[in-house]
């Protein structure tokens, strides 16, 4: 079953670009670890936040991606960048209007 992520990210004051420059570095091994889509964005209404959604094969291949060494290299190089300000839920999907 499809499994969903979608979250903010609080950030250090001025400190959200570098955080997207971080969350939107090119991988590959997401694709092969079962990430089906990890889209980051940002808001003018939340200058210091920054959000993701991600869908993944499965909860099991969400948890197993972050022991992959290239993220838990990014995870490394966030983690002076935020504020402590997190949120968000998880879901598993049941259905969409766009595929059968």
């Amino acid at each position: 079953m499809t499994f969903a992520n979608v979250g903010h990210l609080g950030t250090a004051h001025g400190r959200r670009d570098e955080l997207v420059a971080i969350l939107t570095r090119r991988s590959d091994r997401l694709a092969e670890a079962g990430c089906l889509l990890y889209e980051v964005g940002v808001s003018d209404d939340k200058p210091d936040a920054v959000f993701v959604v991600e869908l993944w094969e499965s909860a099991e291949a969400h948890r197993a991606s972050l022991t992959l060494p290239e993220v838990q290299a990014s995870i490394a190089a966030a983690r002076p960048l935020l504020s402590g300000d997190f949120g968000g839920f998880r879901f598993d999907v049941v259905g969409s209007p766009l595929r059968d």
